[in-house]
């Protein structure tokens, strides 16, 4: 069995820009960190989709690990995104992750480009040779065009470097198939929030977060809980502020919603745009029945 990288709810952190967008907010950043420490985050996911990875610098996305990492001081792990539709570069950039001391990376399937199954194979082998930390795989066939089967998910479970999978395919069924392939040898994380409990009665371990951004407290009781009608009721109290946190691509509504919970700008890098009257209406009001404004 493997050890477990974290139990309950890791936050996908967005990323703070200045009010040009020419530099990453270093020092807000430290603060954000801090505030989902001591409102119980189980661990810390920087540079994912919601952190808006493909617009930051190699020297920005240093910046941030190291910053989350001196942040934490231990107190919880740091995982760090670094996956890429190139495997040569995901090996770097998982490097360099790893000297800033990160305790576990997030690699997501190659897109655009994409592959088979077996070329998923390689392409995480490759790097899970190449490292010393345990890797996170991370599945969103809605962004990547590609999806990973559970009979490949048990040929990756094989790997010692492989420990977990963030899944956000939305099949319930080929979760519970992969977790009978990879029993205790691949750690299942829901990459949907609105999925936790179901995920979870199916041994998951928990949530990588977009919602934890704004509600950390309410995911980590979500994420841990472990009767299942008090999860259920966790989950349905939390679905109307999930969904209007999805009305827009990620992380366009949750950027919008910590400005309201900081009253600070936090602008994004294009090609995002900002969120729409209407629907920033539906945001706010899914927040007031949240009693988060």
């Amino acid at each position: 069995m493997k050890p477990i990288i974290f139990t309950g709810s890791a936050v996908a952190l967005i990323t703070p820009f200045t009010a040009d967008k020419r530099a990453v907010d270093i020092p807000f950043f430290e603060t954000l960190c801090e505030d989902q420490i001591t409102r119980g985050t189980d661990a810390l996911v920087i540079c994912g989709t919601t952190g808006e990875s493909p617009v930051l610098s190699d020297a920005e996305r240093g910046s941030l690990f190291q910053a989350a990492v001196l942040t934490s001081a231990g107190r919880i792990p740091v995982i760090a995104g670094t996956g890429s539709n190139s495997t040569e570069k995901a090996v770097k950039q998982s490097n360099d992750a790893e000297k800033q001391g990160v305790n576990a990376i997030l690699a997501v399937t190659p897109y655009y480009n994409k592959c088979t199954q077996e070329g998923l194979i390689k392409h995480y082998y490759y790097i899970a040779d190449r490292i010393s930390v345990p890797m996170i795989v991370y599945n969103v066939p809605s962004r990547t065009g590609l999806n990973i089967l559970p009979e490949t998910y048990k040929a990756l479970s094989e790997h010692k470097n492989i420990a977990a999978v963030k899944e956000a395919n939305g099949d319930i069924s080929s979760v519970a198939k992969t977790r009978r392939l990879c029993a205790d040898d691949l750690t299942v994380y829901s990459g949907n929030d609105d999925q936790t409990a179901a995920l979870n009665a199916l041994g998951g371990k928990g949530v990588i977060s977009v919602a934890a951004n704004i509600i950390p407290e309410h995911m980590h009781k979500l994420a841990v809980e472990t009767n299942r009608d008090k999860a259920a009721a966790l989950q349905l109290k939390a679905l109307g502020l999930m969904n209007a946190l999805f009305c827009e691509v990620n992380p366009i509504p949750v950027k919008k919603a910590m400005e309201y919970v900081w009253n600070k700008p936090l602008p994004l890098r294009m090609p995002l745009t900002t969120l729409s009257a209407k629907k920033e209406d539906l945001l706010k009001q899914a927040m007031i029945n949240f009693s988060l404004l």
